[in-house]
């Protein structure tokens, strides 16, 4: 098959940016993948285009990415509006992946943003209120709250002010594990810990403090057992990535030794299972088909950036990447097995819990922060030897998992 390569990424910092629109984002993230490639806007001949939240927070219900992409140049060609939930920015990049492989361009760029902080807080988490089904919000609640309901929630352990309903989604997961497998808070705190160490080193990341496994414990609590930094916070920002094939290449002014193959791009959608059936946990079954794509296996992988909503999040996806068995995911972060010099660092970027989670363009984070480090331009919380990569990313919820996974392998192509 037509081998696809990345060739150019660029992205915002992950914050605040009350003083920028969604356009604008957008605007810096391309401009600067489009740069990293050498890339002129003539020479694209198709575009991706991920967003989640404008319609809902700005009124740009639709054609929202030729309003962002017009202006730029990017004139006359294919744009395609693209949204996944969490896992849209990583469903444009496959869907640039598989036009290229079809033969029908020879240069795509794949693009994500979202503008999510407003000083109206309950405009802030509305749009996770669309992310499993509208019609039955009650019973998606109670599900999850339901499990690994003989753990004993302790008092006060639950904030009184508004947060994600999501966050409720990762804690009954990790009640799930608690009274199953036994995992700890502390374990988790670990986790959330390593993130915010990770992320000192990242000037794109939002949290760049570093903590304590003592210091994650101490914080306030959103929902038991998740505090404060085990979350994600509400983030703005862009990123973008410029992908080509090799007669592609050969018409930029990129640099083969700075492109990165794109071994496999695998997306799955959730499967009725029982909450139990961990074996067939929708990422763990994409992450097998991206291995198979690529001839490769979990031990190949130098490094891997996860969706890690909540720490509980990383440690589900180091379980299903197949970094470890199931419920050994607590003890491998808490040995260091996942931090920078461990046997498998995972979110050296710090994560979505530090780097910032604007979820429309999450996935495109990740997949920038990977380039980079296989690349070898990370400079201190760079990988030492990074060939190969794993990304996990996912959305929404349905039945008992994500509604939605893309499982990307990446590699150095020199």
């Amino acid at each position: 098959m037509t081998q696809v390569l990345i060739v150019g990424v660029g992205m915002t910092p992950f914050a605040r940016h009350p003083e920028l629109t969604a356009k604008q984002l957008v605007e810096w993230a391309v401009r600067d993948a489009l740069a990293d490639a050498g890339c002129e806007p003539a020479q694209v001949q198709s575009a991706f285009y991920g967003n989640c939240a404008q319609g809902l927070l700005d009124g740009q219900h639709l054609v929202r990415g030729q309003m962002a992409l017009l202006p730029l140049a990017l004139q006359g060609i294919p744009i395609i509006n693209v949204e996944n939930a969490c896992a849209t920015a990583s469903t444009a990049l496959h869907m640039a992946f598989h036009y290229l492989r079809s033969g029908a361009c020879d240069i795509a760029l794949a693009v994500g943003v979202d503008k999510l902080f407003t000083a109206e807080r309950e405009r802030r988490f509305a749009i996770f209120d669309a992310a499993w089904d509208v019609d039955t919000p009650a019973q998606n609640h109670a599900h999850f709250t339901a499990l690994g309901k003989g753990v004993a929630i302790p008092e006060g352990s639950v904030s009184p002010a508004q947060y994600s309903p999501f966050m409720d989604v990762y804690a009954g997961f990790a009640r799930q594990y608690m009274e199953r497998f036994g995992i700890t808070q502390r374990q988790l705190a670990a986790i959330a810990a390593k993130n915010r160490n990770h992320a000192v080193a990242n000037e794109r990341a939002q949290f760049r403090q570093a903590m304590t496994v003592e210091e994650v414990l101490a914080s306030p609590p959103i929902t038991y057992p998740l505090t404060l930094p085990m979350c994600a916070p509400i983030s703005d920002g862009a990123a973008a990535a410029l992908l080509c094939t090799p007669a592609g290449l050969a018409r930029l002014q990129g640099l083969r030794r700075r492109a990165v193959i794109v071994h496999a791009s695998v997306l799955r959608t959730a499967t009725a299972r029982d909450a139990q059936d961990l074996e067939h946990h929708l990422t763990r079954l994409a992450a097998q088909q991206a291995y198979e794509a690529a001839g490769m296996g979990p031990g190949d992988m130098h490094l891997a950036e996860v969706h890690d909503a909540t720490a509980m999040g990383e440690l589900m996806q180091t379980e299903n990447l197949g970094f470890c068995g199931l419920g050994e995911g607590g003890e491998l972060a808490e040995r260091g097995e996942t931090t920078l010099g461990g046997r498998i660092p995972v979110n050296p970027s710090g994560g979505l819990e530090s780097k910032g989670h604007p979820i429309g363009a999450t996935g495109l984070g990740q997949i920038f922060e990977l380039v980079a480090q296989l690349r070898g331009e990370c400079g201190s919380r760079q990988v030492q030897g990074a060939r190969l990569a794993v990304q996990e990313n996912a959305g929404g919820i349905w039945g008992v998992e994500e509604s939605v996974a893309h499982i990307g392998i990446y590699g150095a192509a020199s």
